[in-house]
């Protein structure tokens, strides 16, 4: 849903809705910003330059995705699965993304896997899984002629 609150996000539009539809009304908030605790853990267990393996914080978490939409630009999100545990208090997804390295051109299709553990109707913890290679590969292809 669009806020202009989080106009400059635009580019992550798709993934962002995909993980507030997946977790309906498990929460509170419109936007997934909104829907994260201000002291939230982003883990992604994998590396990719200019991405931090933890991140600490709304904010931190804010500037981390400030960093990705100005290099990746999401045309959309799918294959959505959600497997709910624990009474609803730890969420997992599954999902593909599909979009553009705006540097080089270069399409960009990649799969996750997130473990969303919830505390008071908002996300507390997050942890990321992906397809490393597919990430790779985006990110060194040659700029298109």
């Amino acid at each position: 849903m669009p806020t202009p609150k989080y106009a400059a996000y635009a580019p992550a539009a798709p993934y962002f809705d995909l993980v507030r539809g997946a977790l309906g009304d498990l929460v509170d908030g419109e936007h997934f910003f909104d829907i994260i605790t201000d002291d939230t853990i982003y883990e992604v267990l994998y590396d990719v330059p200019g991405w931090p393996r933890i991140t600490r914080g709304r904010s931190d978490l804010m500037a981390a995705f400030k960093g990705y939409v100005n290099n990746i630009a999401l045309q959309s999100a799918d294959q959505l699965i959600v497997h709910k545990t624990d009474d609803g208090h730890v969420v997992v997804i599954e999902y593909e993304v599909h979009g553009t390295i705006l540097a080089t051109d270069v399409k960009y299709n990649n799969r996750f896997c997130s473990i969303i553990k919830l505390d008071r109707r908002k996300i507390a913890h997050w942890r990321d899984y992906m397809d490393s290679l597919a990430a790779w590969n985006a990110l060194t292809t040659q700029k298109r002629s």
